[in-house]
């Protein structure tokens, strides 16, 4: 019965249509009778009617179409009696196709759709709005077509808008014949009739079609240039940009099409084809961006470009300086204590992207920064002070290799990216289109630039032959010489006629182009080299011994293997020549192949410096020969090489360069095997090589132990775990191990980074499969004893096998003194009724104990040892000569020895010693000195001597028992290079932990014995002044700010600020009479490692950031002098606002500058897990807590205090999460960020008070919110719907529409809807 009643009233409805139509009545009288009558009691339709809609739509196609019935159709929209955007897509899906024979009802459409498409804001909150939205998706299948499941009206209204432009884009294109230009070629709509035939019209009547059609095709083009014009529409088609990518890139293939081949296109002149290509592009859709209110506002005051060339009001922060977190990653790097296990390259390229992406730096200034902060790394060091860890060889490696390979990632990163982007079309629809190649020409134009400063590029000392080596190639090149390697190697400066000398620009040059970043066209740059020669000199010998010899076919003779050492390799073939001899060659030419590798192919190979890393790390885990069946490991046959290459990889520099290019996982794995086997061996001797040395399982054992205990920070004191760091910041056995697997996962996978791809070669070069803790039984049980030697005592010695060796092991080293104390060495042997008491000759040779066997009995040893000492049974002196005697017999005896020691001063049990001169050794000579160097260094920073340190004297002079026996064993004796590497590190900590003056004493010990190396032992052991006193690292800290931005006088710095003023020359020996002053920043980096509770890091990191913006704010108006601030004042109106706006952007880079600062001392001091405290804990506290500001609170100093804020936590998540998905941190940023972003919006809401300013509340907002949107707007993607509407609706209340727009639009599917719907509301 209802559907019958529904048919009368639509029969109705058709017999007054058809009355009206034979009468030709007034539209408008049509429309007021229907209304009327629907509205009726006893037919009560409820208005805008959808089923009238289809009844109108079905009367007119096609039997009535008429222009009298289409005029009907008009009045009943604009009197909101059908819904307009209904009736124009029923429209659409049948007239668009029929257009070729019924074009005037096609132009009719247009005439409609120009009329009321373009009005929805009335009709979003119409009756019925749901229902329409659902019948449009019905009628115009959008739901199938574009694949979108969504039941938001808004997000209709997106696919609606979409599909009605796209259908007039296809119209257009196929009426004009170019879609058989497509790859599809045929329409994505359907445009064509099929269940109708053009009619055989008369000749005029066709002429009179052709004219309508092509009439048609003109205003259907102008149709969608006003569609791409109109400011909502064009916004919701921003949106279908942004969420439906897809699509999107066929529909701009087919604008551009319709740009570059229409004609009817230029007859119009409502759009232009340049226009209508600027569209296809999306660079007027990636502009919107730019035009919200919020971040004009923001950039407008802290945007880069513009506001950093106004050098006369803000001479502080350059480009430059704003980038001052890779000169602090940079500097962080070279911390020569710290082993770190993630690559270099992989940290410094999530850094480029943070700060590209958050200051929308080009390519070009990407590059050229990077090159100048690297080259400011190695300046800062090029007349370094001496001591016993070189940084100058890994800092150049950082320049040469290093950064060279970022670049070679970064370059191939961008163009992966733009190939996808034209095979499948771009997923970033925020980022402006990539263009092939201009990542490569922008180096290109970057290096040119570089060469213009001169000051940067002067080479260290050190470097100068290479430098000069460099550009005799490019000039050899140019003056069409051919001029072998064997010819550079020898070449001097002094031999070419033309002065040639180069420089590190010459450098960077050839290792871009070993890299095949560059081709040798860059020999013909502009002043690249000074002119051209025209033969030889002379005086260079024809052939001399070095790497040309060598794959000649020369032998490995002891002048070429020292010729090999001293000079890199200058090819991969050379070098893996050289591999070769080390798998196939005689033991001999194993130990010199180790030696070359290790050499300067390591050193200065800087082109070719991974791959010859790698090649050491392949020849650390032979694999076992096929043929091999013997029952001991096969490392035992490669001895000779494993030790050749363990001794050379042991210095500081060669360990550096290791961590640099992320191979110490790999590089510990191989060690752990390697330990485990010849740890276990009973046999000492393994063999001995012609030159008469003897090669043991002991030292082998020994010198592998040693490196891997450096690689996991074994030095760092017991139980030492900072507040808020993870014990993964503090790299062990196990750590090293997952790293190690984790280069395993997907090693061919080809969206990796070329240094992830060569990690993972290297790493499944030894094993295929993971590799885990409990393959290494003797090491994890040697790791365990040590953990349980630092968490307890050590428990009773029974009568066991333990306890002999401990028995023979203390007769070996107190045998030499016992000559003279034969009770007291009796009483200390615990006992042992069959020591003599005389020297045992053959007790070494009989000590045939594995390696591990002697460890697990040394720490038993030391206690009885110290015992003793305490007892007064051994003297001092006995003391270190017994652990002496101890290192003698197992080098690797060293690290139980530091374990104890390390456990024992923690634990705080033995009572402290007199370092009087007499029993132990005396600081008295030049303690008082060395103090007062050490306040100097302090001072310089700004940061007073903290007054809970008391001045050394004869009365304090003591140390801890096992600190003072440490330190004598260190001083007494000759130690070799690899007891230092180890030793070293460990005393610097353990006396870095005790109170003071410990590290004092120990200092001014060590000066004593080491005068060469007092500078850097007096800076590294003034740091203990910030370790035992948080007020000395806020002073540290506020010097820091001080310093970059510049708002007071430091001695170490200009007035300027900035990055030079931060980190300043580094440490060296620059004024006469010893140390210069040393930059607080350095101070800071060599510091934070040691803080124990870094979490109140955080909150004095906010705390200055606030306090610099009020110095900022204070000291803008004296960025002008008085007289012409007056003069400004005089000024029109309009000369005071763009004044004002001067100031205010000079005062905001400034801030920005700080809030860098901050964000980089946040990252830098606790990683991941104090960012997160941050997000978390410090800033939802902060803004909770009242705060008591200065009178000059309002206004100024709280906007800008609020985007400060914003600025500093955002960049914080970049540096923790990254800027995209790339980092292994990316996967923690969603949950981080939602509780960040739920907060925002609880506190928005109501639901949270807060304490702080209102404007500083509301600047935070905005400018975290516009910079995120800008910057990072993956990241909104993220974050949950709900959440983002909720802070969405606030900022409508702020009148901040653009930027809920902004942020509702890039929120996904799931906003997309609220965002269109908040677009026509607002018009915006």
């Amino acid at each position: 019965m209802a559907d019958s009643a529904q048919r009368n009233i639509w029969d109705r409805v058709i017999e007054l249509t058809k009355e009206a139509q034979e009468k030709s009545s007034d539209p408008l009288l049509w429309a007021m009778q229907l209304s009327s009558y629907l509205n009726s009691a006893e037919v009560c339709v409820s208005l805008p009617s959808i089923e009238l809609a289809d009844v109108l739509v079905s009367y007119i196609c096609w039997d009535n179409n008429v222009p009298i019935v289409w005029k009907f159709l008009d009045r009943a929209l604009v009197l909101n009696i059908v819904p307009p955007m209904l009736v124009l897509a029923l429209l659409s899906s049948r007239v668009i196709p029929s257009r070729l024979v019924q074009p005037a009802a096609y132009r009719l459409f247009m005439e409609l759709l120009k009329r009321h498409v373009f009005s929805l804001k009335s009709q979003l909150n119409g009756m019925n709005y749901q229902r329409v939205m659902q019948s449009i998706d019905t009628v115009l299948q959008l739901s199938q077509i574009f694949g979108m499941q969504t039941s938001q009206s808004g997000a209709i209204v997106v696919e609606f808008i979409f599909a009605i432009v796209w259908q007039l884009l296809d119209a257009s294109l196929d009426d004009e014949g170019l879609l058989a230009n497509t790859s599809e070629k045929k329409p994505r709509w359907v445009t064509n009739p099929h269940d109708m035939e053009i009619d055989n019209y008369g000749e005029k009547q066709t002429e009179h079609h052709e004219r309508m059609q092509k009439f048609n095709t003109v205003m259907a083009i102008e149709l969608i240039g006003q569609f791409l014009q109109n400011k909502v529409t064009s916004g919701i088609l921003n949106l279908a940009r942004q969420n439906m990518s897809t699509h999107w890139e066929g529909f701009t293939q087919l604008l551009q099409l319709l740009a570059t081949n229409s004609s009817a296109l230029r007859d119009t002149k409502v759009i232009t084809p340049e226009a209508l290509l600027q569209f296809a592009s999306c660079t007027h859709m990636v502009s919107r961006k730019c035009k919200l209110k919020s971040m004009q506002k923001f950039h407008d005051t802290v945007a880069i470009g513009p506001l950093a060339s106004s050098a006369a009001l803000c001479n502080v922060a350059s480009h430059s300086s704003l980038w001052l977190p890779l000169d602090l990653v940079l500097e962080d790097a070279m911390d020569s204590s710290e082993i770190n296990s993630r690559s270099a390259i992989e940290t410094i390229t999530c850094f480029i992207k943070v700060l590209r992406a958050i200051h929308c730096t080009t390519w070009h200034n990407t590059f050229l920064l990077l090159w100048i902060a690297a080259l400011r790394l190695v300046q800062r060091e090029r007349n370094p002070t001496e001591a016993p860890r070189p940084r100058l060889d890994s800092r150049l490696s950082m320049l040469l290799s290093i950064t060279t390979l970022v670049v070679a990632d970064l370059i191939e990163d961008e163009e992966s990216a733009a190939l996808d982007e034209t095979e499948y079309g771009s997923t970033n629809h925020w980022e402006e289109k990539r263009v092939p190649g201009k990542c490569r020409i922008d180096l290109v134009s970057s290096l040119q630039l570089l060469g213009d400063y001169k000051g940067l590029l002067i080479p260290p000392q050190s470097t100068a032959s290479a430098a000069n080596q460099a550009a005799a190639k490019a000039m050899f090149f140019i003056s069409g010489i051919n001029a072998g390697n064997a010819y550079l190697e020898c070449v001097s400066v002094k031999d070419m006629p033309t002065n040639c000398s180069g420089n590190m620009h010459h450098l960077i040059v050839e290792a871009c182009i070993a890299r095949n970043l560059l081709d040798t066209s860059a020999y013909f740059w502009p002043g690249y080299v000074n002119g051209k020669i025209n033969h030889i000199p002379h005086s260079v010998p024809a052939e001399v011994p070095g790497w040309s010899s060598l794959m000649q076919g020369a032998s490995l003779t002891p002048v070429m293997i020292n010729a090999l050492v001293s000079s890199p390799a200058s090819s991969l073939m050379e070098l893996e020549k050289i591999f070769e001899i080390a798998v196939n060659g005689s033991n001999e030419e194993k130990i010199s192949v180790a030696m070359i590798l290790c050499g300067a192919s390591l050193i200065r190979g800087w082109n070719l410096q991974e791959h010859t890393a790698d090649f050491i790390v392949r020849l650390l885990s032979p694999p076992a020969p096929a043929e091999y069946s013997g029952s001991e490991s096969h490392l035992i046959a490669y001895a000779p090489l494993l030790n050749g290459l363990i001794l050379g990889i042991a210095t500081s520099d060669n360990l550096e360069i290791f961590s640099l290019h992320g191979l110490v996982p790999t590089l510990a794995c191989s060690l752990m095997s390697i330990c485990e086997v010849f740890g276990s061996c009973v046999s000492s001797v393994l063999c001995t090589i012609a030159t008469g040395e003897i090669i043991s399982a002991r030292n082998v054992f020994s010198n592998a132990f040693i490196v891997l205990l450096r690689l996991w920070k074994f030095d760092h004191r017991p139980l030492e775990r900072r507040v808020g760091d993870p014990a993964a910041l503090r790299p062990t056995p196990e750590y090293l191990l997952l790293c190690h697997n984790s280069h395993l996962e997907s090693p061919g996978n080809v969206h990796q980074g070329r240094n992830k791809r060569r990690l993972s070669a290297v790493a499944s070069s030894s094993s295929v499969h993971p590799i885990f803790f409990y393959s290494f039984p003797k090491l994890k049980a040697w790791y365990q004893q040590h953990l349980a030697c630092v968490a307890s005592p050590l428990s009773r010695l029974e009568e066991t096998p333990l306890h002999q060796i401990v028995d023979e092991l203390l007769k070996i080293m107190f045998s030499n003194i016992c000559k003279g104390s034969q009770s007291s060495v009796h009483s200390v042997t615990s006992g042992s009724s069959d020591f003599s008491g005389t020297k045992d000759e053959d007790a070494l040779l009989r000590l045939k104990l594995p390696a591990w066997d002697i460890l697990e009995a040394v720490p038993f040893v030391v206690d009885v040892v110290l015992t003793a000492c305490d007892n007064g049974k051994l003297s001092p002196r006995e003391v270190a000569t017994g652990l002496k005697n101890l290192s003698d017999i197992l080098l690797a005896s060293l690290a139980s020895v530091i374990s104890y020691f390390s456990a024992e001063v923690t634990r705080g049990i033995w009572k402290p010693v007199c370092m009087n001169g007499t029993d132990w050794p005396s600081p008295d000579a030049n303690l008082s000195k060395v103090e007062e160097k050490m306040k100097k260094i302090i001072a310089t920073t700004g940061v007073d001597f903290p007054s809970n340190i008391a001045s050394g004297g004869s009365s304090t002079d003591t140390l801890p028992l096992p600190l003072a026996a440490f330190v004598s064993l260190t001083i007494t004796y000759k130690a070799s290079e690899h007891f230092l590497n180890l030793a070293g590190p460990a005393l610097e900590s353990l006396a870095a932990g005790c109170p003071w003056p410990c590290m004092l004493i120990v200092a001014s010990l060590w000066t004593q014995k080491a005068k060469r190396w007092s500078d850097f032992l007096i800076f590294s052991a003034s740091r203990t002044a910030f370790l035992q006193n948080n007020d000395a690292v806020i002073q540290l800290l506020k010097s820091c700010f001080a310093a970059t931005l510049g708002l007071n006088a430091m001695p170490i710095s200009s007035s300027g600020g900035g990055v030079g003023a931060l980190l300043g020359h580094g440490l060296g020996s620059h004024l006469c009479g010893g140390i210069s002053p040393v930059a607080p920043g350095i101070h800071y980096l060599r510091v934070y490692r040691s803080i124990k509770d870094i979490v109140f890091i955080t909150k004095e990191i906010v705390s200055l950031l606030m306090h610099s913006v009020r110095e900022i704010a204070s000291s803008t108006s004296g960025l002008i002098p008085r007289e012409r601030l007056n003069k400004k004042l005089r000024m029109s109106r309009i000369g005071m606002v763009r004044y004002t706006q001067l100031s205010l952007a000079a005062a905001m880079t400034r801030v920005k500058l700080a809030a860098t600062l901050g964000a980089s001392f946040v990252w830098l001091s606790g990683g991941f897990s104090l960012v997160q405290s941050l997000i978390k804990e410090t800033l939802p506290s902060w803004f909770i807590s009242e705060h008591k500001e200065g009178s000059d609170s309002e206004g100024m100093v709280a906007m800008l205090g609020g985007y400060a804020l914003a600025y500093f936590a955002l960049l914080c998540g970049a540096f923790a999460w990254g800027v995209d998905s790339t980092s292994s941190t990316s996967i923690w940023r969603p949950k981080i960020l939602g509780i960040h972003m739920d907060f925002l919006a609880s506190a928005l809401d109501g639901k949270i008070s807060l304490g702080c300013d209102w404007s500083t509340w509301r600047a935070y907002v905005s400018g975290f919110l516009t910079i995120m949107v800008a910057c990072t707007p993956n990241w909104v993607l993220e974050v949950d719907v709900h959440v983002l509407k909720r802070v969405s609706n606030r900022l409508r209340q702020w009148n901040e529409e653009e930027l809920a727009v902004a942020l509702l639009g890039i929120g996904g599917v799931g906003t997309m809807g609220a965002a269109a719907e908040l677009i026509i509301e607002n018009d915006v």
